[in-house]
This record gives structure tokens, sequence and C-alpha cells, in this order.
């Protein structure tokens, strides 16, 4: 292996390190994200009020459009919190109506 050849492999370990602690730091994010609309679950169930708010999700999907600064470009950014938000409400539904079977997904 040249040494060009190295210093190139040494960069993508050094680069793949950050993602990994990334992936890491992101995966503790979602999870207490995932506890807050666990706890917001349970307020809308004391309330009746529906899981499903779209006017709540418009409002991210345009605040996180407003702060992107790329290099994702919007649509990347509102699919990405999309599927978040779609695992967040699962989970508020599971909690609100814990009789119904867990529906395994692909």
């Amino acid at each position: 292996m040249s040494e060009n050849s190295s210093n190139q492999q040494a960069s993508i370990d050094s680069y793949r390190q950050e993602i990994d602690s990334l992936d890491s730091e992101l995966l503790r994010i979602f999870n207490r994200r995932a506890t807050l609309a666990l706890q917001i679950g349970q307020i809308k169930k004391t309330r009746g009020l529906p899981v499903y708010d779209p006017s709540r999700e418009k409002k991210i999907f345009e605040r996180m459009k407003s702060n992107n600064t790329g290099p994702l470009d919007d649509g990347a950014v509102v699919r990405l919190f999309e599927r978040v938000i779609d695992e967040s409400r699962r989970l508020e539904r599971i909690m609100t109506h814990p009789e119904e079977p867990a529906v395994k997904e692909p």
C-alpha cells in the first residue's frame, strides 16, 4: 500500500470514527425525543386529543427547512423528520391503545 493510500485510509477511518460518534449522539437524541413524545401522548390521552396533529408537523417541517444550511436539501430534511415523527406517532399510538397488537413494520 502506498503512503498516499495509507493516508487516505487513515482519513477514511478518522471520518468513520466521527460518524460513529455522531450516530451514538443521534441515537441518544432520538430516544430523548421519543420519551418527550410519549409524555405528550399521555397528556393527549388524558385530554382526549388525537395523536396526529398535522399543523404541528407542518410547523416542524417549515422550521427545519428554514434552519437547513445543507448539504442536505430541504426534501431530504423533510423526509428524515417525517420518519422521526412517524416513529413518535407510532409510540404514542401504542401507549394510548396498548390493547391493539403492534404491527411489525418491514
